[in-house]
């Protein structure tokens, strides 16, 4: 199973370095007043890993938020695993 995602992850590898060797052409690119030159496709590439960084943080800030929460709900008890439903027996045969 390991290979598989091993494999599946050099194909993507792959893919993402033809992407950016194809679009080689020469972007300006503008931010917070600073002015750089630099390749379209590396831009691009730079761009999703920065939403992709911005994604994780927000995920993991909730996944906090959602942890504190249950842990400091004034009376109630810790939770645990509700059983669940119990068969009655039945006439035996």
């Amino acid at each position: 199973m390991i290979w598989v995602a091993v494999s599946t992850g050099l194909i993507l590898l792959i893919l993402l370095i033809i992407f950016i060797l194809q679009n080689q052409d020469r972007v300006t690119v503008h931010y917070l007043g600073v002015a750089g030159e630099l390749s379209l496709g590396m831009a691009l590439f730079i761009a999703a890993v920065a939403g992709g960084i911005l994604v994780a943080v927000a995920g993991a800030a909730r996944i906090l938020q959602l942890r504190s929460q249950s842990r400091h709900r004034p009376g109630q008890p810790p939770t645990a695993p509700r059983p669940g439903p119990t068969e009655q027996p039945g006439p035996l045969q």
